[in-house]
């Protein structure tokens, strides 16, 4: 089979052909994804219009308020509870010392270690709180012992008892502790219920007698459930702020979670990939140097995008009607110019949120030098056909 000859005005003109296709489809070149002018117009698209808004101190320290977490010492009151209260459900045992003669309980052990005339006490029966919150003592009737302390409780059935026994002292003591409790559960070594003593148990207290987290203490968030508050926070962070590590309250539940977190790195970044972080959260500076920073030879410094579904009130648009996601979000692109050397002070505040795409566009040099490969490539065949048709 004999090739076609082709001249070298056929070659010219052939060349001149491509280099105007290439020309009008340059968008098409192969790419991770939009250029800066492209994402640029994307706030103007009339479909679907993103808010881009550039990452300056201002923008920063508005996202970082709002990123703020609330801490557990904002919400849980840092009193200490009054010692322990009695409730519903709790064993008691009551011990009734009269001074000689004793005349009203029959029952009586003698203290040999004091001799013989000493007083006498009587020991009841141990007898589990009521749902009324009461308790039954001969000669003293039902006493109410709920949300009382064991002096407190003592102190009631003295007084009910005066003018029956012979200076009667009382002694209470909780023998089984079923209401002053704080349950742990989650990603702990064992859940437990830990029972809460006149010391003040604290909430690393209650994470240590549940044998310690089974997941890396950076990856962990412990969650505070209180009556009807709610409240989570870094582990990391309460073991750094003595003051988060708050006096728990009888009722309280802790849950220990294990929620890794992390943002996609995406563009012409040193690795384009899913990287997890830490629950106390990172900058966008730390974003950066974990995906291996900018490519000298394809980024574009003056392009580095940050997409993230926002609250409205952080952009400052709530009466624009922006366009909303289904649980009321924003769409919007953070902006950020490397190439301002103030940029990097105020990527060092500007924090990374779960779930974030971070975009590093390619720089127009970059674009202009794939045009030229496959031009150049196109020429080279071009020059091989020619060099065939003589």
């Amino acid at each position: 089979m004999k090739l076609p000859v082709f001249s070298r005005s056929h070659v010219f003109s052939l060349l001149l052909a491509l280099e105007a296709i290439f020309l009008a489809s340059c968008s098409s070149l192969p790419s991770a994804g939009a250029n800066k002018a492209e994402l640029e117009r994307a706030e103007s698209s009339s479909s679907l219009p993103i808010q881009v808004v550039d990452v300056d101190e201002a923008t920063a320290r508005r996202v970082f308020a709002a990123d703020k977490r609330i801490r557990f010492a904002d919400v849980f009151s840092a009193e200490r509870a009054l010692g322990y209260r009695v409730g519903a459900g709790d064993v008691i045992e009551v011990s009734i010392w009269e001074a000689p003669p004793a005349t009203l309980f029959g029952a009586t052990v003698l203290d040999p270690r004091l001799g013989a005339a000493t007083t006498r006490v009587t020991t009841l029966p141990e007898q589990m709180v009521s749902y009324e919150g009461t308790v039954n003592v001969p000669f003293a009737g039902a006493v109410p012992v709920a949300d009382k302390s064991p002096q407190q409780i003592e102190v009631e059935i003295a007084r009910r008892l005066n003018g029956k026994a012979n200076q009667p002292q009382v002694m209470v003591r909780v023998t089984r502790n079923a209401t002053s409790n704080v349950t742990v559960v989650g990603e702990v070594t064992q859940s437990i219920r830990m029972p809460l003593t006149a010391k003040g148990e604290r909430l690393l207290d209650a994470v240590a007698a549940a044998g310690g987290v089974r997941q890396p203490v950076g990856k962990m968030t412990l969650q505070v459930t209180r009556g009807e508050v709610v409240q989570a926070m870094a582990l990391d962070t309460v073991i750094q702020d003595p003051k988060q590590n708050i006096v728990l309250q009888p009722g309280d539940v802790v849950t220990a979670l294990f929620q890794p977190l992390s943002f996609t790195a995406l563009g012409a970044t040193g690795k384009n990939e899913e990287i997890p972080f830490e629950a106390q959260g990172i900058s966008l500076v730390q974003a950066l140097a974990r995906s291996g920073g900018l490519q000298d030879q394809r980024a574009d410094a003056r392009g580095v995008f940050i997409f993230r579904y926002e609250e409205p009130l952080v952009l400052g648009v709530a009466s624009e009607n922006p366009p909303l996601t289904p649980d009321g979000k924003v769409p919007v692109i953070y902006r950020v110019d490397l190439k301002d050397p103030r940029s990097f002070f105020v990527a060092q505040g500007f924090p990374i949120r779960n779930k974030d795409v971070m975009y590093i566009s390619n720089a127009p040099a970059a674009e202009l030098q794939k045009f030229m490969n496959i031009l150049a490539s196109v020429v080279f065949t071009a020059q091989g056909l020619g060099a065939i048709g003589k």
